[in-house]
């Protein structure tokens, strides 16, 4: 789980610039709407984060809790892996201005499969156990942009988004420690979401930063602490006496996806979990705020869409989400799978993992 310039040809100077920006342009984002509220204040604006002249009138929502309701967050248990709860709203919802063609543009050239695919003399499990840390790292960059404050309250706040929502028939539950499904606001459920990403991520079990043969794996240094190690229960113990008409996974024991690797039985599970969580969070993003703040801000919605292009190129890929997890964003997706942003490959799901 390294700097993902240990895995990629750095001759290809393009390629790694990709993965750069998508670690700076939320920071950017975040820069830019503090600049759009200091105009605000000022009584100027900066022509860099005008609304366009045709841009979409942002709407209130009349059923909004008023000012006064209390938001009472409930004791949690972790994430529900259902897929979404339908509402029972039937009536169909306008097209979104993230679904149009013109609006799906990506702020950096080419396809993702340069960044998607395993590099060789890389496991795979140890692939996948970065690309999490990675794209959790990136999405957290977006996170902290609804996080902002505009006009005394966060941008994703109980009143605003009472429940986790993508679009007015998906709303994402989460479990409480009865083990029911409970609607919460979304800043609560995206918080309980990354405290439950960071905690398995630095997880020396869930996430062994050592190998079972004893050499160190690619750790995340620059972010994580670098003084996790496995435990004990990680390395490998002596086999038995063996008999040459055994195979070798009978000999080996139960095997599982990442075992060779170190990783726990549960690790894939885990990984999709997280996965389907991330999905939920940038399905949030596009629904409920793709106009405040992102429409706003100069290249705000581009970068965005690079980010998700990114996360999806490899979740398809792999097998990580499946076809209804994405319901909330197929339109964009059928779009860059259409173009070729993302490539035939990953939206095929070439490389899935079957457990």
């Amino acid at each position: 789980m390294g700097d993902m310039s240990a895995y990629l040809d750095l001759d290809n100077v393009d390629q790694y610039e990709m993965v750069l920006r998508a670690g700076r342009v939320a920071q950017r984002i975040r820069q830019g709407f503090s600049n759009r509220q200091a105009g605000r204040t000022n009584g100027t604006t900066n022509p860099g984060q005008q609304r366009p002249q045709n841009g979409p009138p942002v709407t209130g929502n009349s059923n909004m809790p008023s000012n006064n309701a209390p938001a009472a967050f409930p004791v949690t248990a972790g994430p529900t892996d259902d897929t979404t709860s339908v509402g029972s709203n039937s009536s169909p919802e306008p097209v979104k201005l993230f679904f149009i063609e013109d609006n799906a543009k990506l702020g950096v050239k080419g396809n993702m499969m340069p960044l998607a695919a395993t590099p060789a003399m890389v496991d795979v499990a140890e692939w996948l156990a970065h690309q999490t840390v990675e794209q959790y790292r990136i999405l957290e960059n977006f996170i902290q942009v609804i996080q902002e404050f505009f006009e005394g309250k966060k941008i994703c706040n109980p009143e605003t988004c009472p429940t986790m929502s993508a679009g007015r028939h998906i709303t994402y539950t989460w479990l409480n420690n009865e083990g029911n499904p409970i609607p919460v606001p979304a800043c609560q459920y995206i918080m309980l979401v990354q405290r439950w990403v960071v905690s398995k991520i630095h997880d020396p079990i869930a996430f062994p930063t050592d190998s079972p043969f004893g050499t160190s794996t690619a750790s995340s240094e620059a972010s994580y602490p670098s003084n996790l190690t496995a435990s004990s229960s990680q390395r490998p113990i002596p086999a038995g006496p063996t008999t040459l008409n055994r195979t070798l996974s009978d000999l080996s024991g139960r095997d599982w996806f990442g075992k060779a690797a170190g990783f726990p039985e549960a690790f894939l599970s885990d990984v999709r979990t997280a996965w389907r969580q991330m999905f939920r969070i940038y399905a949030h993003l596009y629904h409920g705020h793709y106009l405040e703040p992102f429409w706003h801000i100069k290249n705000a919605c581009n970068n965005l869409n690079s980010a998700f292009c990114f996360f999806a190129s490899v979740g398809k890929l792999y097998g990580l989400l499946g076809e209804r997890d994405l319901e909330p964003m197929v339109p964009l997706i059928n779009i860059w799978v259409a173009n070729g942003s993302i490539p035939a490959d990953c939206a095929s799901g070439a490389q899935s993992i079957a457990q």
